[in-house]
């Protein structure tokens, strides 16, 4: 494959940085909400030529160097058990794990239920262009975890799975347990039906104090990703809110760590190890400054990008909805455009 993103991970000299966005596949184009008026998130996920469809889309309206599966952090939880449902204002289990004094007992594995996905990164490989490489994901551990606690969409504190993980370290451990077995399976079978990349998203890694992070998830996370690196395929690790933890990421457990915006990407290098490449660490909220002022602010990753071959751009977390697209697609454009000074 032809691919300056795997050319990076694979630590090959490029030419320019290689970008691609999280939250990519949907939330801000047009082509994806058109999609969604006839048609459920639910319906797009489980319908191989739609969910191939939506994941393909910022390849064609943005021009990114690489496509992120349509799929949610959510189907592992619902893999052991969990009834989940999609409503208009976010994901929601009918069954939160706060129903139950010993949660981990009522968590029944139902692998079946992750086929799905395996049958929509089929249909993606089937269509695609042959250089658009395909990266997989699941979720990270606590997040997960904290999600299966969650009673209502509009809880954003997570306060009762982290009062759980408190009060109940030997339970809370089971589920954990149960969870990166699950996502192991998981992330093995999207390796074998072709993925190029994997992500583990920890977007709320930031909820506990980096040191219990290091010592009671981290183990967790590195099983996940090592499961996939066993096999050959790159890792990307995404711990959001992780700040001075960067320092306990190192070369054995992932390939690239990705970078929140509240993070300087210069002292993130000097925190994580010199053997693991960087991503991210653009504020998506860059978006809503006019264009002179998103190129003024991109000028100022060059330095960054010369000194840099092991560097992926890419936001520090994912598009946020009311974001205009086409500011998206200038910054795609002036990435492919821009003299890195590499030569």
């Amino acid at each position: 494959m032809n691919s300056i993103f795997l050319d990076t991970l694979n630590k090959k000299d490029t030419h320019r940085p290689p970008v691609w966005f999280m939250r990519q596949a949907g939330r801000i184009l047009p082509s994806y909400q058109e999609l969604k008026k006839n048609n459920s998130f639910s319906d797009m996920m489980n319908d191989p030529n739609l969910a191939a469809k939506v994941t393909l889309l910022p390849i064609n309206d943005l021009g990114v160097d690489a496509a992120i599966l349509f799929s949610d952090i959510l189907i592992v939880p619902e893999a052991l058990g969990m009834g989940l449902k999609f409503t208009d204002k976010g994901p929601l289990f009918d069954n939160p794990l706060t129903k139950f004094e010993y949660p981990s007992q009522h968590l029944i594995k139902n692998l079946d239920k992750l086929n799905h996905v395996y049958d929509n990164i089929d249909k993606v490989l089937e269509v695609r262009n042959p250089n658009t490489p395909l990266i997989g994901f699941c979720g990270g551990p606590l997040t997960t975890f904290c999600f299966m606690f969650r009673g209502h969409v509009r809880d954003v504190t997570f306060n009762d799975a982290i009062k759980f993980l408190y009060s109940n370290p030997s339970e809370s451990k089971k589920i954990i347990d149960a969870l990166v077995e699950t996502s192991i399976e998981y992330a093995k079978n999207q390796v074998k039906h072709g993925i190029e990349c994997f992500q583990l998203f920890e977007t709320y890694g930031g909820l506990i104090p980096e040191d219990m992070y290091n010592e009671l998830i981290l183990p967790a996370s590195k099983k996940i990703l090592n499961s996939v690196r066993d096999l050959g395929i790159p890792t990307i690790f995404f711990p959001k809110n992780f700040g001075g933890g960067l320092k306990y990421v190192n070369k054995d457990l992932c390939d690239f760590v990705s970078i929140d915006w509240q993070t300087n990407l210069y002292s993130a290098r000097e925190m994580v190890d010199k053997e693991v490449g960087i991503q991210g660490n653009i504020d998506p909220r860059l978006m809503y400054s006019d264009y002179a002022s998103i190129e003024k602010e991109l000028s100022k990753l060059i330095p960054f990008g010369r000194d840099n071959q092991d560097w992926i751009f890419n936001l520090g977390h994912g598009f946020l909805p009311d974001i205009d697209y086409k500011k998206a697609k200038f910054i795609v454009d002036w990435i492919k455009e821009t003299n890195w000074k590499r030569d």
